[in-house]
């Protein structure tokens, strides 16, 4: 029998931030959160049957689920050097996995597709090389629903949750901070830092009143600064969902160009 998995919120970086020179910034200026990605194996409690990624970079008109045996790359970001091109993680597929998925978001009423061509995107290959280099763990994709609402994503998390128990590590990659025009001006503001501890303040809640606080984000301190558009912020959501009444702790935090940045956890 599997043992349950945590459902894990990643920051999963800018582009292909870890496998490049950085000249934006300090040279380190990613290195810390790296090091964390590179060591989360190692804080499960045993090796995951499969890992599910919720990425900020899938929007569908219906919550789809990738079911494709061998998906290839998808490399959705523009302006960075060559060899960031040919990265290469070719992880195997979880269709078997990708079923029970549709199957449990119907039996709560949610619409489910399946997309056995859709390619792993960057929000999915570019963390998993950290974190699970081997490629040797079946990986699968659910994308966002392409209303963007935050308490359906909740709701989205809570129909899957019963995967956790069959030992699928389920990933929301997202940026608990997504303003490119003042994350790129590489000066920090109080935005982030605003933000990052009103989610901070939520995981210390009871599940319902932290529930309650993330279907309404929006009212935040800042939150639509931090957020002028909600997708890198709505894998929280799923994970949250997934994570039912545990514990949501805050298991990384770090500052990128003056920008706070944090991955919460449940379990």
């Amino acid at each position: 029998m599997s043992e349950t998995m945590p459902s894990v919120f990643i920051p999963h970086g800018g582009g292909p931030c870890f496998f490049m020179d950085w000249t934006m910034g300090p040279a380190d200026s990613w290195d810390a959160l790296a090091a964390w990605l590179r060591g989360y194996a190692t804080t499960l409690p045993t090796r995951p049957t499969a890992v599910l990624v919720v990425s900020a970079h899938w929007e569908a008109p219906r919550v789809t689920v990738q079911n494709g045996a061998s998906p290839g790359l998808l490399f959705d970001y523009y302006g960075f050097p060559a060899h960031t091109y040919q990265l290469r993680y070719p992880a195997p597929g979880a269709p078997q996995h990708a079923d029970r998925v549709v199957e449990l978001l119907r039996a709560s009423g949610i619409d489910g597709d399946v997309d056995p061509a859709r390619p792993y995107d960057h929000g999915v290959f570019i963390p998993l090389l950290l974190m699970f280099p081997d490629a040797d763990i079946p990986v699968f994709q659910l994308s966002l629903h392409e209303g963007l609402d935050a308490r359906f994503h909740i709701a989205v998390g809570e129909a899957i949750a019963p995967l956790r128990d069959d030992g699928v590590l389920i990933v929301g990659s997202g940026l608990s901070f997504h303003n490119l025009p003042l994350f790129m001006g590489r000066q920090g503001t109080d935005v982030s830092s605003t933000f990052d501890d009103w989610l901070a303040c939520v995981a210390s809640l009871g599940p319902a009143e932290r529930r309650e606080k993330l279907e309404r984000w929006s009212g935040a301190p800042r939150a639509r600064e931090a957020h002028p558009r909600e997708e890198h912020l709505l894998p929280l959501m799923v994970t949250a969902g997934a994570g039912g009444d545990a514990p949501m702790t805050r298991v990384f935090t770090g500052s990128v160009h003056g920008h706070a940045l944090s991955a919460f956890e449940f379990r």
